[in-house]
């Protein structure tokens, strides 16, 4: 009959590795960090009227000594204004916008239509990250994982902005200033005088005008 017990030596010879805890004990371990492909469309529809009447009269004086005994610094700044506005009219800004967006994300390079009509290439995509699998018996036995996959993802990004706008207005402005600056600087009994006498009529009128701004776009962006 066969013997087949092993010897002492033999015993000594073979290697153990003790299996980790149970809760740790994982046969399938997945990293997969995904960065997804963005389409963003932005139409921005933009319109601006204004009827407006602006007065800013200013009237301003100063006077210093300075390191001047007895010195005298005299500003006076007078000013009479008449300002009479008057806006008869109508401001009108249209922006119609119809804007059809299909966008789709993939790795080749895209090219989109400017609004002048030419063909522009988009900027292409990011090439992946490597992606990598690892494993095994011996990874389990030493507390890893029976597969470890480690998955990276690089999407492509479509922007789409049309933009449109109008601007219209009617303005009336006026701004009368009046100023007068004296000053003494290290003269003993000096005098500085400034004066700024100002008389001002300002009449504006804008009578049957009209300011019209339309801006129409209609704007087809397919991008893939």
């Amino acid at each position: 009959m066969q013997d087949d017990s092993l010897s002492m030596d033999e015993v000594e010879a073979e290697g153990a590795v003790s299996l980790p805890n149970k809760e740790v004990l994982s046969l399938l371990d997945v990293n997969a960090n995904v960065d997804l492909g963005l389409d963003l469309a932005a139409p921005v529809d933009l319109a601006a009227a204004a009827n407006l009447n602006v007065a800013a009269p200013i009237e301003a004086s100063a006077t210093a000594n300075v390191l001047s005994p007895d010195a005298q610094a005299v500003g006076m700044a007078s000013q009479h204004g008449l300002i009479d506005q008057g806006i008869t009219g109508s401001a009108t800004a249209h922006a119609p916008q119809h804007a059809g967006v299909s966008q789709s994300s993939s790795s080749g390079t895209s090219t989109g239509t400017t609004s002048a009509g030419s063909t522009a290439p988009a900027t292409p995509a990011t090439s992946a990250a490597p992606s990598s699998t690892s494993g095994g018996v011996d990874s389990l036995l030493n507390g890893g994982s029976l597969l470890d996959a480690n998955v990276n993802l690089h999407a492509n990004a479509n922007l789409a902005a049309p933009i449109d706008g109008a601007v219209a207005a009617n303005g009336n402005v006026a701004a009368p200033v009046d100023a007068a600056v004296g000053a003494n600087v290290a003269s003993p009994g000096a005098v500085s005088e400034a004066v700024a006498p100002q008389n001002v009529d300002i009449v504006q009128n804008l009578d049957h005008v009209s300011a019209d701004a339309t801006a129409a776009q209609a704007a087809t962006v397919t991008q893939q």
